[in-house]
């Protein structure tokens, strides 16, 4: 897995980081990452699944309604969350890649997770989002334009395909603790 620490502490870029990286790479990462996801389900049931948990820090500042504003997010929430936002970097890195210009706003689109409420849709969910995110990889030209840079926000930085699709991983590796916590709130209130 990748060590994000240096991107956290600000020693380095996300962008000077995410050009080490080749497309196979951005394969293994990927496959890595949703592994490592898979693998906090193991031990799950499925009411763990839209188990609520306690979770002090919960603020969405795109939640769908103001009801949703500080509500904590329940494992099929986290799962939701992060493939939409993983298969928005893998899409949108793709066409820069292909050299199409930025025409900037999102690409995205999240599975509603309310809906998610067994482990099997959590395990089909990111497995479909796998299936997704490598299949985005193989519309790369051998020689990728990564000249061609998107802006997600004023306040970003601009990212080229290689970031772009990096950011992805480094937003799933961002909730990897939370899902891990959930999982082990849950488990516990069972016991």
């Amino acid at each position: 897995m990748l060590d994000w620490a240096l991107v956290r502490n600000k020693t380095i870029s996300i962008a000077d980081y995410a050009q080490q990286f080749t497309v196979a790479d951005l394969r293994q990462q990927t496959r890595a990452m949703v592994n490592q996801m898979l693998a906090l389900l193991e031990t799950c049931q499925d009411a763990d699944v839209i188990f609520v948990p306690v979770d002090l820090n919960a603020h969405d500042t795109f939640a769908a309604n103001a009801s949703e504003l500080e509500i904590a997010w329940t494992l099929g929430h986290l799962i939701a969350h992060v493939t939409a936002t993983a298969e928005e970097a893998a899409f949108i890195a793709a066409e820069l890649a292909r050299g199409v210009p930025s025409r900037g706003g999102r690409s995205r689109v999240e599975v509603p997770w309310r809906t998610i409420t067994t482990v099997a849709q959590c395990r089909a969910r990111l497995l479909e989002s796998l299936r997704m995110r490598l299949a985005t990889l193989e519309v790369w030209p051998d020689q990728p334009d990564l000249s061609n840079v998107y802006r997600i926000h004023e306040s970003f930085p601009e990212l080229n395909a290689l970031t772009r699709f990096v950011f992805g991983l480094k937003h799933d590796d961002d909730h990897l603790a939370q899902i891990a916590d959930v999982v082990n709130q849950a488990r516990a209130a069972r016991q």
